[in-house]
């Protein structure tokens, strides 16, 4: 049993509805809601076919309007399009003008060089002449500079070179001096001292006999001064003789000499040279202390020593010893030959000394007294 229930709207009561009471009302109701549900229906169905139509003319419209939008876009795109076309022929046009003027101003310039190259060539030529001259110049000046500068090492070494052939020649002289007469003295002067090279102490019996002074020099050219300072430095040192010994000499001097007081001779004539000054030396030393207070014999004996004589013997002396010199430089070809010349030769300088003896002997008288090893020389000179 249903609990469904209506009220009457006529009585307002209420009543219950069963099927038989609800059946034929539901059907009923179907019936409307069917035809309701059905006009609505058709009324929505044909709201939409107006609306399709609505539509489809809205759409017909829109695009007639499209189509009519498009023609006018079409249209202005072609507008720009011929604008566009005729500002690029414009811009070609204008690119040609200027490639034609570019292509213009190339052949002025090209003439102008060309009109200008010959005043160009010139002056790239004149100023390249300058600057090579400019450079020359600049390299004589260099040049000329290191000429200067090589001038003066040169001189420098020259001085230093000098300097050392000068201690080198002093060495050599008290080396020759020293081995030549071995019983003397030889006092070197230092470096940096004033004075001449070299002092030799003549000894006789222990006893200093006299004193010779030496100087070496070994310039190219003589030099006049050279005599007044050896006479300073000889009187300083209180030397009886001083000798100058050059490779250059003054003019008149060929192997040895006075000049102004001092003796002057070639290095090579140094040895021949001082045995005849310590011989006279030895001889004066003897002389003294044998006749003290004999003024005039030593006044003779010093005339004989300053004198020609004396000078000649000398002479002798040296020329020999300059032929064994020269004979012994050639010993190694003519051995045997040397021999007998050299013994001659020195027989020659023993008889030059024995003479030179004689001679003071003949001047001092018996007073001169006997050289032991002088007479061994005659002795052995007579047997030959």
């Amino acid at each position: 049993m249903s609990d469904l229930k209506i009220q009457c709207p006529k009585c307002s009561n209420e009543i219950e509805l069963t099927e038989q009471l609800a059946g034929p009302m539901l059907a009923d109701l179907r019936s409307s809601f069917n035809d309701e549900l059905a006009k609505r229906e058709a009324q929505a169905s044909k709201a939409i076919q107006v609306a399709t139509a609505q539509a489809k003319e809205a759409g017909r419209v829109e695009a007639a309007a499209d189509q009519v939008a498009l023609q006018e876009r079409v249209k202005e795109q072609d507008v720009k399009l011929r604008e566009a076309q005729a500002v690029q022929a414009g811009a070609m046009k204008r690119e040609l003008e200027l490639k034609d003027k570019e292509a213009e101003l190339e052949l002025t310039v090209q003439k102008m060089i060309a009109a200008e190259r010959d005043a160009l060539a010139e002056k790239l030529a004149k100023d390249a002449e300058e600057k090579a001259a400019l450079k020359v110049a600049e390299q004589a000046q260099m040049i000329d500079g290191m000429k200067k500068q090589i001038e003066a090492l040169k001189q420098k070494s020259e001085q230093g070179s000098m300097q050392t052939q000068g201690e080198a020649a002093e060495m050599v002289l008290e080396e020759t001096l020293e081995r030549a007469f071995p019983m003397d003295g030889f006092s070197p002067v230092a470096k940096g001292v004033s004075g001449a090279d070299v002092r030799q102490d003549v000894m006789l019996n222990g006893a200093v006999a006299g004193r010779i002074l030496w100087e070496s020099k070994r310039t190219k050219n003589w030099t006049a001064g050279w005599l007044a300072k050896l006479r300073d430095d000889q009187r300083a040192s209180g030397c009886e003789v001083a000798v100058i010994t050059s490779v250059a000499l003054p003019d008149g001097v060929d192997s040895f000499g006075i000049v102004d007081g001092i003796w002057v001779c070639a290095p090579r004539y140094a040895v021949p040279l001082a045995m005849s000054l310590r011989q006279g030396l030895i001889d004066v030393a003897g002389a003294k202390g044998r006749a003290m207070g004999q003024e005039s014999k030593m006044e003779m004996i010093y005339d004989y020593l300053t004198g020609t004589q004396f000078k000649q013997r000398v002479d002798a002396i040296v020329e020999r010893f300059e032929d064994m010199q020269d004979n012994l430089r050639k010993e190694r070809f003519f051995m045997e030959k040397q021999w007998a010349a050299r013994a001659k030769q020195i027989d020659s300088v023993i008889a030059s000394t024995i003479g030179m003896h004689g001679d003071l002997q003949g001047i001092a008288g018996r007073s001169m007294p006997e050289i032991e090893s002088l007479d061994a020389l005659v002795l052995g000179y007579d047997d030959d």
